[in-house]
């Protein structure tokens, strides 16, 4: 008997890194998956995106946990597209309880077009309301949504400081505006028992990291930095002495606000950060 038998999960960027690590511990505790990606690159996002196969192996790895997956090519800026998803998830697995709005990029550079901006905002931002919007006709009371935002956004000087460029504001503007977007429709989704929570990772090891970008954004001082060279770099971030966490540890958490387990959680600002956002917060909050 699995937490989530006989459910039915939507997830977006399921093709590779924190996606497809949720799509496999959903599946794990019972839930078929809708799995979504674009599956092709985004020109301002310098490194590269998921590839058709990626999403094959998704589908692969889901299956393997003995669940059914249906795989579709999606882009979450484009909601016909979604909607299309969905119908398609629908079609041959009936139902939708479980919302993961994962999909996001984090297009980085000082040079990079200022085209970023609106293509961090439309794809982390715009694209959690789009798959919002296009599961939510078919939700009933006990679903679950749930958004990926991110600790770095809301650390003032992170992901909006001038290194990033405009890809970077971009993010920033995206992931806040996520926690904002859940905060609020939490409240009012609450009287249908429809559950809102989101995630924010800290640095997460997936290839949003482990990628030249970012490495540059971690080394500015070298002009050629190398994974080697930013791992020393990378428990800057958190109190907790990590440099990283690993997908399954945003999974964890995600499998919990899917399940049952969380039934009355909602609009929760679930931090799985190593204490990254400890000091830029009150112990408190204020009335």
């Amino acid at each position: 008997m699995g937490k989530l038998d006989g459910k039915v999960a939507l997830i977006t960027g399921a093709a590779r890194g924190q996606g497809r690590s949720h799509a496999i511990a959903l599946a794990a505790q019972g839930a078929d998956i809708i799995a979504v990606d674009l599956c092709e690159n985004i020109a301002t996002n310098e490194y590269p995106l998921a590839a058709p196969e990626d999403l094959d192996e998704t589908q692969r790895l889901v299956e393997k946990e003995e669940r059914r997956c249906v795989a579709v090519r999606a882009d979450v800026r484009e909601p016909s597209q979604l909607r299309d998803a969905v119908d398609a998830g629908i079609a041959e697995l009936g139902r939708i309880d479980i919302v993961v709005a994962n999909a996001g990029i984090c297009p980085m550079g000082a040079e990079i077009s200022k085209g970023a901006f609106l293509d961090a905002v439309n794809v982390d931002l715009v694209g959690v309301i789009n798959t919002v919007s296009a599961a939510y006709p078919h939700l009933s009371a006990g679903a679950s949504i749930i958004a990926t935002g991110s600790v770095a956004a809301m650390v003032k000087g992170a992901t909006d400081s001038p290194a990033m460029g405009p890809g970077g504001a971009g993010y920033s503007h995206a992931k806040q505006g996520v926690a904002r977007f859940v905060h609020d429709l939490a409240l009012q989704l609450a009287p249908e028992s429809i559950r809102v929570n989101a995630v924010h990772p800290t640095n997460c090891n997936t290839d949003m990291l482990q990628s030249d970008p970012m490495y540059r954004v971690f080394r500015p001082d070298l002009e050629a930095p190398t994974r080697d060279d930013a791992e020393v770099a990378f428990p800057a971030m958190q109190p907790m002495p990590i440099g990283y966490i690993e997908p399954v540890d945003v999974s964890n958490a995600v499998v919990f606000l899917a399940s049952d387990e969380s039934r009355y959680v909602t609009g929760l600002q679930l931090k799985v950060d190593g204490g990254a956002l400890l000091p830029h917060t009150a112990p408190y909050a204020s009335a």
